[in-house]
């Protein structure tokens, strides 16, 4: 069964949130879990769009907070499928602030997570290809095999000598 490739800017998923108070810690930040929650929510959205299937979380990659969201603050994520696999998908996020009072927009993180399609019987069933379109898909594309070698190796799943496409940032090939 020959799926037809989809554009990876048909998979963008834009959502907002208001850090309210109780979203926060007792520093007035948002907590890293209601934020992981929302992006979460945002990626699935994001695989749906791409696959017109329920999909699952298979691995969510490192998440490094760089600028706490403060209470009162917008919440912008964007989601975007960067390389779907046989069943599985990547997807790429972006995360701002906003103060709506100050006027401005600070970048708060970005994160890698992976998603697998289902089937009405909750079984994992194909998903279509990713047709990268800017220099910027194109790149998250590239890297994207990269990063799932990386998952299944920390995963158990892949033996480090297997990983082809990760020895070759790292020795020269013969």
């Amino acid at each position: 069964m020959t799926l037809t490739p989809k554009k990876a800017q048909d998979s963008l998923i834009q959502m907002t949130e208001l850090v309210l108070p109780n979203d926060t810690n007792t520093f007035g930040n948002l907590m890293g879990g209601r934020l992981m929650y929302w992006m979460d929510i945002a990626a699935a959205l994001s695989c749906m769009k791409h696959c017109a299937a329920p999909v699952v979380t298979a691995s969510v990659d490192n998440i490094s907070f760089e600028t706490p969201i403060k209470l009162g603050n917008v919440v912008h994520i964007e989601a975007k499928v960067t390389r779907a696999f046989n069943t599985s998908m990547e997807v790429h996020m972006k995360v701002w602030g906003e103060d709506p009072v100050m006027q401005y927009r600070y970048k708060s993180n970005e994160a890698f997570m992976t998603f697998v399609a289902l089937d009405p019987n909750g079984n994992s069933r194909p998903v279509p290809p990713i047709t990268p379109s800017s220099d910027d898909e194109i790149k998250l594309f590239e890297g994207a095999l990269r990063r799932r070698q990386l998952r299944l190796i920390l995963g158990g799943k892949m033996k480090p000598a297997d990983a082809n496409e990760l020895r070759a940032l790292f020795f020269e090939q013969s």
